[in-house]
């Protein structure tokens, strides 16, 4: 028979013989379940962070979807219910009045909105044959930021491709369209233009790699040589109508350079003779034209910044040095800037006579945008004319070092001349991850151009030539920044004159129209307050002092910038300056007379989001989109001249500044 044993019963409060080890492993992961679990409930600012960015990237793709698959006439009836109907845009309001394309016209991108792509790398770009290194979605700077710096960096020593490196402009209307998805530059105009007749045939984007010097482009690329040719071909196939121009920005400097470039002989110039603008070209209409250069480039260059970056460095402290370059990311920025040639092409021209000095200056007194001078200005009636009560600014000493030095009478600034200061290695460099010729300075070096304490646009040169030596010798040789004293001197031939207008001529084209036409109405960069850093062998040692503000509600000092009237990015002096008196009539500037108009465009802000960046920005790039301005082209690429644009079109005091400026004419 089988032996049936049975268990011995347990007492409730007794433990079975044998279990202790079970107990204690039952006891140790039980608190180990407690700890991960206390663990896991713990939730953290960066958790929040984290999970805030994704639903609002979730929600954004969502209600992207839904705007994208929904009838066009849903999205347009919302918006005309909440803001009214909208005006017709400028194609469709002409082509309703019988305007049909004209004459052939070229765009001429700035800096920064042509797109670039990538035809020989390094390994690490292996899989990027062609595709954008610079416009579009910018993938590449998240994915592989070292490697992109790398490939869009030039030779520091030439200014052309480095060893083994290709990156070249991307052809056609896309290259300058849209600089990143939803951001329109030139879309807006091109799709105006198609609506009254133009296409591929007639309307041409010179596109060029805008990091090179423009005497460059033509070297390594034949841009220059392509643009002539292009040109020449539009307008005998156009029946002889001449092309209408139309640069914006740096693309404004790039285009007088090449005006000189293609009447010059070969082998430097383009062999075309003294008459090929007047033959080939109707009306030249910059847009937002730093003529004169723009104080951005000044702060760009020196500390790699400028209002927003400096602005955004105050609010999140130490983020610039440690984000998506793992470390000194402001130093790559710099590092690979300097080696663009093209950036020195907006540095200040003209000097202490253009821009001011210590006790003068132009624009004079606080003048950040038109509106204000409307609502704030209180004058007085004098034996001298008009004479405003506001505040009086010394916006011609471009950098200084303190707000008490920006202030100060200049009899009370006592200032070291860095000039001869020696220079030397830095005292600590383990902390120097980014090599930038701030490392070649020295401790002595540094504090020497800080004990400068105040820069003029005439003392700015001297100050790159010693804090960027080897960006300046390549500079030197392509871009000057002087006013000519004899235009017939035989070296203001040479190609480094060419985009300066106060040291070459206008082209013999007495035909030819010369149209200014950009934003007034925003505050614009004009001075800064800077800083010396305490740990100035570690990082950029210059930086934007931010804590300097003014408590005025009106002060044109914000952040260590103060702000004149302009287009955010280029002061109207800068812009309207040519046009208003240095090629007003028959000037040694204008031997020709031809005819200049300034057009300018008082911004107004978008009424609401529906209206995205609005129809009637005044903004540097934003004005692309302006309907007034693109109307005022369009007329002039169906036929019309300036006189029937109206003329004059203003809303600043550049007339008022320009008279001020004692300049030989």
């Amino acid at each position: 028979m089988p032996v049936i044993r049975r268990r011995k019963p347990v007492a409730p409060d007794s433990k079975p013989e044998g279990n202790d080890d079970n107990d204690n492993n039952n006891n140790n992961n039980n608190k180990r379940a407690a700890k991960n679990g206390a663990q896991k409930a713990k939730w953290s600012c960066v958790d929040t962070c984290y999970w805030f960015i994704g639903c609002v990237c979730l929600t954004w793709w969502i209600l992207l979807f839904c705007y994208n698959t929904m009838p066009a006439s849903i999205p347009q009836y919302v918006t005309e219910a909440i803001t009214g109907p909208l005006p017709d845009p400028p194609g469709l309001k002409l082509r309703k009045e019988g305007l049909r394309a004209k004459h052939p016209v070229v765009f001429v991108p700035g800096i920064v909105t042509g797109g670039l792509e990538l035809w020989e790398g390094h390994s690490c770009a292996d899989t990027l044959f062609r595709k954008r290194l610079w416009g579009g979605t910018f993938g590449e700077v998240y994915k592989r930021p070292l490697c992109w710096v790398e490939h869009m960096s030039l030779d520091n020593e030439t200014g052309l491709d480095p060893p083994g490196i290709r990156v070249r402009p991307v052809s056609g209307l896309v290259a300058a369209d849209y600089f990143a998805p939803g951001y329109f530059v030139w879309a807006v105009l091109i799709a105006n233009l198609a609506r009254i007749g133009y296409e591929e045939k007639n309307m041409y984007m010179a596109s060029y790699d805008w990091r090179l010097s423009f005497q460059n482009t033509e070297v390594r690329d034949q841009t220059l040589s392509r643009i002539k040719s292009i040109i020449e071909l539009m307008v005998a196939t156009s029946g002889g109508k001449k092309a209408v121009i139309l640069p914006h920005s740096m693309g404004v400097l790039y285009f007088l350079h090449f005006m000189k470039w293609v009447e010059a002989p070969a082998p430097m110039g383009g062999g075309g003779g003294p008459c090929w603008c007047s033959k080939h070209i109707k009306a030249v209409m910059n847009i937002g034209g730093p003529f004169l250069g723009v104080p951005k480039a000044v702060s760009g260059i020196f500390s790699a910044e400028a209002k927003d970056i400096a602005v955004a460095r105050a609010i999140t402290p130490g983020f610039l040095d440690n984000d998506i370059f793992r470390v000194q990311t402001l130093e790559h920025v710099m590092r690979m800037t300097r080696t663009w040639d093209s950036t020195m092409s907006m540095i200040p021209k003209g000097g202490d006579t253009i821009w001011g000095d210590l006790d003068w200056s132009p624009e004079e007194v606080c003048a950040p945008s038109s509106k204000n001078q409307e609502n704030n200005d209180t004058h007085i009636e004098g034996a001298e004319g008009v004479v405003s009560q506001r505040k009086k600014v010394n916006y011609g000493r471009i950098i200084s070092f303190g707000k008490d030095v920006a202030e100060a009478p200049s009899s009370d600034i006592e200032r070291i001349d860095f000039r001869d200061a020696l220079k030397g290695h830095v005292a600590n460099i383990t902390c120097n991850d980014v090599w930038t010729e701030y490392d070649e300075m020295g401790i002595g070096g540094i504090k020497a151009v800080e004990e400068y304490k105040v820069y003029t646009a005439g003392s700015v040169v001297d100050l790159f030539h010693f804090v960027a030596p080897k960006m300046m010798e390549r500079g030197s040789a392509h871009f000057s920044y002087g006013i000519a004293d004899n235009l017939d001197d035989p070296k203001y031939k040479h190609y480094k004159y060419w985009s300066n207008p106060l040291e070459t001529k206008l082209p013999k084209a007495p035909d030819m129209e010369i149209f200014s036409l950009y934003g007034v109405g925003i505050p614009t960069e004009r001075a800064y307050v800077y800083k010396m850093l305490p740990s100035a062998e570690c990082y950029i040692p210059f930086r934007i002092d931010t804590s300097a503000d003014d408590t005025d509600e009106d002060s044109c000092l914000k952040d260590g910038v103060y702000s004149v009237d302009g287009d955010e990015t280029v002061p109207a002096l800068s812009a309207g300056f040519m046009c208003a008196k240095g090629w007003r009539g028959k000037t040694r500037y204008n031997p020709s007379g031809i005819r200049t108009y300034i057009r300018e465009y008082d911004h107004s802000p978008p009424a609401n989001l529906l209206e995205g960046r609005g129809t009637q920005s005044g903004s540097h790039v934003d004005i692309m989109g302006n309907f007034a301005l693109i109307e005022d082209v369009l007329r002039v690429a169906t036929g019309a001249t300036g006189e029937d644009l109206g003329g004059d079109q203003v809303y600043s005091e550049i007339f008022k500044w320009s008279e001020r400026i004692n300049l030989k004419l």
